[in-house]
């Protein structure tokens, strides 16, 4: 994929409601401090948090950081959202692998691993934090600073 082509992107977890939002609100800050303009979403591969904020715990560990929550509500993905948006982060591969189900053969080549991105992690998959701890969140936030700066480092340089 030409990365020169996404002007928007989509995150997506199961429930949209810890880790795909968390992803959302890490690459916006990210994406402005860089002053690029890019659309960003997130959504679930799953319906039942729909129109549900972030979870409390996801936005507490990232305001800690600075990052912003606001206007996000839980939504599921829809068929409109792979032709609408040029790059789909899964946070994990059973999320890659429902998005592969759902979506149009001609929008496959879309769908990406999040952490595809990342510069200093092993790991494939962002981790469901929702049945545990604070410091579930606090990793999660950690593995998506790392994609995302891996991300908008190949976005500048594709954008120049």
């Amino acid at each position: 994929m030409n990365l020169k082509e996404v002007n928007s992107i989509l995150f997506v977890c199961m429930g949209n409601i810890c880790r795909s939002p968390t992803a959302e609100a890490v690459f916006k800050q990210k994406m402005h401090a860089l002053k690029l303009s890019i659309v960003t979403d997130s959504a679930g591969t799953l319906g039942a948090h729909a129109r549900e904020k972030p979870d409390q715990r996801a936005q507490k560990a990232g305001k800690a950081r600075g990052y912003s929550f606001n206007n996000m509500r839980a939504r599921k993905v829809t068929l409109e959202d792979f032709a609408k948006f040029d790059l789909i982060l899964a946070m994990d591969q059973r999320n890659l692998n429902d998005l592969y189900t759902i979506a149009p053969e001609q929008y496959q080549f879309k769908i990406k691993l999040m952490l595809s991105f990342a510069q200093h992690q092993t790991e494939t998959d962002v981790p469901d934090p929702y049945y545990g701890g604070a410091q579930g969140f606090n990793y999660v936030l950690d593995l998506i600073e790392d994609a995302s700066d891996g991300l908008l480092q190949q976005l500048a340089a594709d954008h120049e």
